[in-house]
């Protein structure tokens, strides 16, 4: 499953004022998207703190200080509008992974997507038209990392009472008791975790 990591830049709102305060790095922890618009969470360094008010103080959003404390400042501010990558992420069923980094007016985010909602997602973004950068895509085989906990709970008992060995040590049946399921609930969940493993560790030779 791919892990990407992507950056963008869009004039305005904090990013305008990072720009303003390049060797400074803030951070997004979160953002909520409601009806055409967006309530975002910033922490900036205390050194900063006068100067993130008088920002706020001039720039044509409503904000609230939730929190100061002697390394930063939280503010929660409302954008009267969804930026397009944030709308592109969106459209293509990807979700952003929280904080983000925000760093001489551009942010860069992670993201744990399929190859599918991935390729959607640049898809998305080549309709914008905004700039964007790549950072780094890298592949993970870790089963941790491909499977539900039911999945995963399924699989190490399975593999624990020997159910792949060969031969097998334990039928379908005793699993299933083991696990405290039916035979047919057994089944279908191998079966989906099977399919997710087989398939990421073949994806390169299948796409």
């Amino acid at each position: 499953m791919p892990h990407t990591r992507l950056k963008f830049k869009l004039p305005g709102g904090a990013f305008e004022f990072s720009t303003d305060h390049p060797d400074e790095e803030f951070r997004i922890l979160a953002a909520f998207p409601m009806d055409d618009e967006l309530f975002v969470a910033f922490e900036a360094p205390t050194e900063n703190h006068q100067a993130v008010l008088r920002y706020f103080d001039e720039a044509p959003v409503s904000y609230d200080v939730l929190h100061t404390d002697e390394q930063s400042v939280l503010i929660q501010y409302e954008m009267p509008f969804i930026p397009p990558p944030l709308r592109a992420v969106l459209a293509s069923g990807n979700l952003v992974q929280f904080p983000l980094t925000l760093r001489a007016g551009w942010i860069t985010f992670d993201l744990t997507s399929s190859h599918e909602r991935l390729s959607m997602l640049k898809a998305e973004f080549e309709d914008t038209g905004f700039t964007y950068e790549v950072v780094s895509i890298t592949q993970s085989t870790q089963p941790t990392d491909l499977l539900t906990d039911r999945q995963r709970r399924f699989m190490i008992e399975a593999l624990q009472r020997g159910y792949y060995d060969s031969p097998r040590e334990c039928s379908l049946t005793d699993l299933a008791a083991a696990l405290d399921v039916g035979k047919s609930t057994a089944s279908r969940v191998l079966h989906n975790a099977e399919e997710t493993v087989v398939k990421e560790f073949f994806a390169e030779l299948i796409e």
